[in-house]
């Protein structure tokens, strides 16, 4: 969402290029362009302006350091400025007392709170082995109630069979009360909300809250990422009214530019605690300032890069396939579970993103969306395959080239491309596997993206410092060296 303010940024930056040192007169520029990318992007204009004067007053007052360059300085000084802004580090739900916990989700109609509902719950259930027991109350939408049950179903949660006659603080009570005798640690409670604030909305959380006080609840308040400066005006109103413990930013996956997360936490006071990244219930992440500081200045995120490969790579599945590589052995089989690896990791963009300096290189190459395709298309062409084919792609002749292309719906030419091209990557992994074994692998299972453009291990990269990436002779439909 802040491929924009990246790019603004990154242009700033490029007025220290060549300086010898940071000075008054030649960061103006640069603060300049920092100060209108950040009000285009929909940060309160106050939090701009303190911004700027806590960057000015760091970046003149800074010495030197022998061996870095102003221009890399001065993205620190940005960097630790933005981290500050949004909070300096995460602060997740309190769980490390008795249960069960009682979690207000509060807000207003459309910002996603049933859906953070049910994510919360996947996420306290794997990360934090808890309990979890999910209370549907909102009294004014009927359909909440159904929209909960079902996503606890499809993720094996226990619910309560709310009475949606009874009064909203009465819902709860008789939630906590099921969680206690069913042993649960958490108890998550969804409550209605509005298309805006309102007195009758506020009395009815307000009172809710009051019923649970001794029980001294989360009241997390979710927020569209889209609406900008209103979801921080919507904040601050809600913090007034019933006193927030954390706000998370809903479809922080979209195209929004960003205000919403660079102003909230300086605003309200109150802690982003969540993102929500995806539709899926398991695309819920811990907010960390500093990594999203870093996300926007293309430094990278490379400690939530390991954290999502450990969740999403099989360890024994990763390391039967490096002894099958260091013997020189790589199959079609391997591929298909390395496309799946890299697809629950999350798109490519997303992926890439989290390399420092590949945000740049991202820019050059432009939409990445072909290639996700053609990675469809690849498994499609595989699942046609049978396991002795996807074992030993050299069985495959023309009558099975035929019989394949008709399964995956595919033509002659396609499932060939394939094969042939299959066969190169064959050939690279023998280098691959010498370049993992000297230290330069760090995901298990995981030989890379080939044909996307190379990073420098450095700081950081400027746009187009990578090599583009080198096309066969032939392109073929697969986006010509994208595997």
């Amino acid at each position: 969402m802040f491929d924009t303010l990246s790019e603004k940024f990154s242009d700033a930056f490029k007025n220290l290029q060549g300086k010898g040192k940071i000075s008054e007169s030649n960061i103006e520029a640069a603060l300049k362009e920092v100060r209108t990318a950040l009000l285009e992007a929909d940060v309160n204009f106050k939090v701009v302006k303190e911004f700027i004067a806590g960057v000015k007053e760091e970046a003149l007052g800074e010495k030197v350091i022998k061996g870095v360059n102003p221009e890399e300085q001065f993205i620190k000084i940005v960097h630790d400025q933005l981290a500050a802004i949004m909070g300096q580090e995460n602060q997740e739900v309190d769980l490390d007392r008795p249960g069960p916990i009682p979690v207000l989700i509060v807000g207003l109609n459309g910002q996603g709170k049933t859906t953070f509902s049910g994510k919360l719950s996947l996420h306290l259930k794997n990360k934090k082995k808890k309990d979890v027991l999910l209370v549907p109350a909102d009294t004014f939408r009927p359909a909440a109630k159904d929209q909960l049950i079902t996503l606890a179903k499809s993720m094996d949660m226990d619910w309560f069979d709310s009475d949606l006659s009874m009064h909203p603080k009465d819902i709860a009570l008789a939630g906590i009360k099921a969680a206690k005798e069913q042993h649960k640690d958490v108890v998550i409670i969804d409550t209605a909300g509005r298309l805006h604030v309102d007195d009758e909305l506020m009395g009815q959380l307000r009172e809710v809250k009051e019923e649970i006080k001794d029980l001294n609840p989360e009241v997390l308040m979710v927020a569209d990422a889209m609406t900008g400066q209103e979801a921080v005006n919507v904040a601050k109103i809600f913090h007034e009214a019933m006193g927030l413990t954390g706000i998370v930013l809903s479809k922080m996956d979209s195209d929004a530019r960003g205000g919403a997360a660079l102003s909230i936490r300086h605003v309200t006071g109150v802690p982003i605690k969540y993102i929500s990244t995806g539709e899926k219930m398991k695309d819920l992440e811990l907010f960390h300032p500093d990594r999203l500081a870093g996300r926007i200045l293309d430094m990278g995120d490379v400690v939530s890069l390991v954290e999502k490969a450990e969740e999403a790579i099989d360890q024994n599945e990763a390391e039967n396939m490096m002894k099958r590589l260091e013997k020189g052995k790589f199959t079609v089989e391997d591929f298909m579970k390395q496309m799946d690896m890299i697809k629950n990791l999350g798109s490519m963009s997303s992926i890439l993103k989290m390399i420092p300096g590949m945000g740049g290189a991202l820019r050059e190459v432009g939409d990445l969306s072909p290639a996700e395709d053609d990675m469809k298309r690849m498994r499609v062409i595989i699942d046609s395959m049978t396991k002795q084919e996807r074992q030993d792609y050299k069985l495959i002749k023309e009558s099975r080239i035929k019989r394949i292309a008709s399964g995956s719906g595919s033509t002659i030419k396609a499932v060939e491309d394939f094969i042939a091209k299959f066969r190169q990557m064959e050939k690279m992994m023998g280098g691959m596997m010498q370049m993992m074994k000297g230290g330069m692998g760090g995901m298990p299972g995981m030989p890379g993206m080939p044909g996307m453009p190379g990073q420098n291990p450095g700081f950081r990269q400027e746009p187009g410092s990578g090599k583009k990436p080198k096309k066969g002779k032939k392109k073929g439909p697969w986006g010509g060296g994208f595997f």
